[in-house]
């Protein structure tokens, strides 16, 4: 009869064996190791252009000097996503790399929301390619931070609020657009640029747009006639309670025609609600 190899081999070298034939056909499961790998060679994008900070897409502000030769990436310490030096009401910082860090946290910037910003105002123009592409863009100043066309509204003038009107247009919330303007309220029959004149400043006519809403009208005024549209270059204003009853006195009043906004317009029975700095 024929025998096994168990029959002819002694039992002591039967486990040897079977050791010899593990090591000479591995098999396929043994062979592939899952837990060994190089490791992944990440490249951030940062701001660049800054002379001593800069932001990376990790969200991180670091000094130019050490920022990763090879990787571009901030080293990894300190607070992520900081908003040092940023006022997180109107969402304004008075420094780029902080207002982009502090742009990238997605508590405060919603990607789907930016991925839709068109990069420009022409319709035709693309839209942002990533929330740090959008973050790096709108941070950079733009003219809702400045005032007299030469001159910054305030420190914090690197700014990425922003907030849906109703074509789905997104644009800076008017809180940012205000950042640096005093509020002042008119004399009954004055213009706002005599109201400004009054103390020292100027009337910046790029907002009265933002205050001909009665949003504002009502924060600022007592507006106890209620508010209503109009038409009329001495608004945004409250009617004095004085005024003739046929012109609503104790109303608050925001102009239809946005084109008739202007500094100088005023009204014997109105006090002008007017922006300056």
């Amino acid at each position: 009869m024929g025998k096994s190899c168990r029959d002819l081999l002694p039992d002591a070298l039967f486990p040897i064996l079977w050791i010899l034939i593990a090591f000479v056909f591995p098999s396929k499961i043994s062979g592939i190791r899952k837990d060994i790998g190089l490791p992944e060679n990440r490249v951030c994008r940062n701001t660049i252009q800054g002379r001593y900070l800069l932001s990376d897409d990790n969200g991180y502000v670091c000094t130019a000097l050490s920022v990763d030769s090879l990787s571009r990436c901030c080293p990894e310490i300190g607070q992520r996503f900081s908003c040092h030096g940023c006022n997180l009401v109107s969402q304004c910082c008075n420094s780029y790399e902080h207002c982009v860090s502090c742009c990238l946290d997605p508590s405060r910037t919603m990607e789907d929301l930016a991925l839709k910003v068109k990069i420009a105002k022409p319709i035709t123009a693309g839209t942002y390619a990533s929330v740090f592409d959008f973050c790096a863009g709108r941070c950079r100043h733009n003219s809702a931070s400045v005032v007299h066309e030469n001159a910054y509204a305030s420190d914090f003038h690197h700014c990425f609020s922003l907030q849906s009107n109703f074509s789905g247009i997104m644009e800076l919330s008017s809180e940012a657009r205000l950042t640096g303007i005093d509020i002042v309220i008119g004399k009954q029959g004055e213009s706002c640029n005599s109201a400004c004149r009054s103390k020292k400043q100027s009337c910046v006519p790029n907002r009265l747009l933002v205050l001909n809403k009665c949003e504002f009208l009502q924060r600022y005024m007592s507006c106890k006639g209620g508010c209503f549209s109009s038409i009329g270059a001495d608004q945004p204003a409250e009617v004095v309670d004085d005024a003739p009853k046929d012109v609503n006195p104790g109303a608050c009043l925001f102009t239809q025609r946005e084109a008739m906004l202007t500094c100088d317009g005023s009204h014997q029975h109105t006090r002008r609600l007017c922006p300056c700095a």
